[in-house]
């Protein structure tokens, strides 16, 4: 008897692959609705000018990390490991994890043409963010509900929608912090350290509409923080990656850094909504906040690395794929 086929589809931001993609991207970035709300031909024509004028700025911080994003290959890593996972729990089926970048390469368009050439029984939509929002999981669940209208896939479909305190991403969370902390402690045992948990922001007003993206990051840290137990209790939730002149969520990782210094600690820096290295860690994180700290006198800024192809991650998003629980169902 032949083997059913499952399709997994995870989803990422994206990034670009190389100088000349970068305001590109950058276009396709702002001309998301869920971006910038506003009704075309209008959110074109802003999104065409604030490429062009964010694109040379995009370009110094890319050439930082030579001169492209690096999430594709990130992703293609956890994709391999997630799909040999999936192939040792089960029997009687074949998996593939294909990618679907939402503003570059590769997109919803080109991996819906490789799923549906791939002919799978089911497809389960996976986005690799732990924490929902309409600006991240929503927008790229849209894009491939209208690329699936196109070439009319009608397969059978579940979308895991998030999973903030998966225990496989929590223990992942954890090893990684516990390493850090053991490291940064051995090199200065008269060191108090404060753990941040670092997010990506989101303009007030987008909150204010409903959006659940704050309250979940407080969940996983909660998570993170009972595993982590008493002994780590020195820690604050902040945001990063602030952009334009809307008022943004906060406290920022900016005054969250100050209040360290103030108050004389190092920092631990957790990048906990991020699975993949890509320039908001390795350029804001490593370079200019740690820049930052050094000039506010901070003696100790630590970063602990992104979840990557951590065991216990990936056990987790194998879970959350073979998992027949009630998430929304599809085809």
């Amino acid at each position: 008897m032949a083997a059913k086929k499952r399709a997994v589809v995870i989803f990422n931001l994206g990034g670009p692959d190389s100088p000349e993609a970068i305001q590109p991207f950058l276009f396709n970035l702002f001309n998301d609705p869920a971006i910038i709300s506003v009704p075309n031909p209008l959110r074109w024509l802003i999104a065409k000018v604030i490429s062009s004028r964010r694109a040379p700025v995009a370009k110094e911080i890319y050439a930082k990390i030579g001169g492209r994003s690096p999430i594709v290959p990130e992703t293609e890593h956890q994709a391999e490991a997630l799909r040999l996972r999936l192939d040792a729990e089960t029997e009687g089926w074949e998996h593939h994890v294909f990618i679907s970048m939402r503003y570059w390469h590769p997109m919803a368009d080109e991996t819906a043409q490789k799923v549906q050439a791939f002919a799978p029984d089911e497809i389960v939509l996976l986005p690799l963010y732990p924490q929902y929002s309409t600006t991240t999981t929503a927008t790229g669940f849209d894009a491939w509900d209208k690329t699936v209208e196109k070439y009319q896939l009608t397969v059978p479909t579940r979308r895991i929608t998030s999973y903030p305190d998966e225990p496989g991403w929590v223990q992942a969370q954890v090893n990684l912090i516990n390493t850090a902390l053991d490291a940064t402690l051995k090199d200065d045992k008269q060191q108090d350290l404060r753990i941040l948990f670092s997010a990506h922001g989101l303009p007030k007003k987008t909150v204010a509409k409903g959006d659940p993206y704050p309250d979940q990051i407080e969940v996983g840290v909660k998570a993170v923080m009972d595993s982590l137990g008493s002994a780590r209790a020195d820690w604050q939730i902040c945001y990063q990656s602030r952009v334009g002149p809307l008022e943004w969520i906060g406290p920022s990782l900016d005054n969250a850094l100050k209040k360290a210094a103030g108050d004389g600690v190092g920092v631990l820096v957790v990048p906990i909504a991020f699975v993949s290295e890509h320039s908001e860690t390795l350029v804001e994180l490593d370079i200019e906040y740690r820049q930052i700290a050094a000039e506010l006198g901070i003696k100790t800024y630590c970063r602990v690395p992104v979840v990557g192809v951590e065991k216990s991650f990936i056990d987790g998003l194998a879970r959350l794929v073979l998992s027949d629980s009630d998430e929304e169902k599809v085809g």
